[in-house]
């Protein structure tokens, strides 16, 4: 009985689901709440994780607003100054996970392994940004965002205008207050 018992316990304790790490971007239009896909991008997660834990997201903005398409921020403050980052992350966009509506990846240049702490969030299906899609690498998928869609639909209805040589910048700044850990 003993030997059952424990290996009951056993048994229960190696199927117990981990628990996912979730992530606020509290904004000034609101919060958004993303369970970041650990097991599916583990260095994406890892090193958007690195820039929360350090506060380099607060006060940065949303930079770029695309209606229709995706919500872009992480990597200029209110005056479009770019931030210094990290080293550059390696691609991880063949992971299983797709640039459908409500899902954030890692924005990066026309290199796959140059993401640092740029990220958009889709506001469509954009099938054409995953990997494979036109023959060639896509953008990492890391995250869904679980509440909050709202918020990221307000961001997007906000006017834009060309700064400089940055296009589809808000008129009025939509500003990350912070990005905390939940859980």
């Amino acid at each position: 009985m003993k030997k059952s018992l424990f290996a009951g316990l056993l048994l229960t304790t190696l199927s117990l689901p981990s628990f996912a790490t979730e992530v606020d971007i509290q904004t000034n239009l609101g919060t958004i709440r993303v369970d970041l896909k650990e097991q599916e991008a583990p260095q994406t997660v890892k090193n958007f994780l690195r820039y929360v834990d350090e506060g380099f997201y607060e006060g940065l903005i949303f930079h770029r607003v695309i209606k229709g398409f995706m919500v872009q921020g992480g990597g200029f403050d209110k005056d479009l100054d770019r931030q210094t980052t990290h080293r550059a992350i390696a691609y991880e966009g063949d992971n299983g996970l797709y640039n459908y509506r409500g899902t954030l990846a890692m924005a990066r240049t026309n290199d796959p392994n140059s993401a640092t702490s740029q990220f958009f969030i889709n506001l469509v299906d954009n099938e054409f940004l995953n990997h494979g899609a036109q023959g060639r690498a896509g953008y990492a998928v890391f995250g869904d965002v679980i509440s909050g869609l709202d918020v990221v639909d307000d961001i997007a209805k906000v006017p834009t205008r060309t700064v400089g040589p940055y296009q589809n910048v808000p008129s009025t700044p939509v500003t990350i207050e912070k990005i905390t850990r939940v859980n």
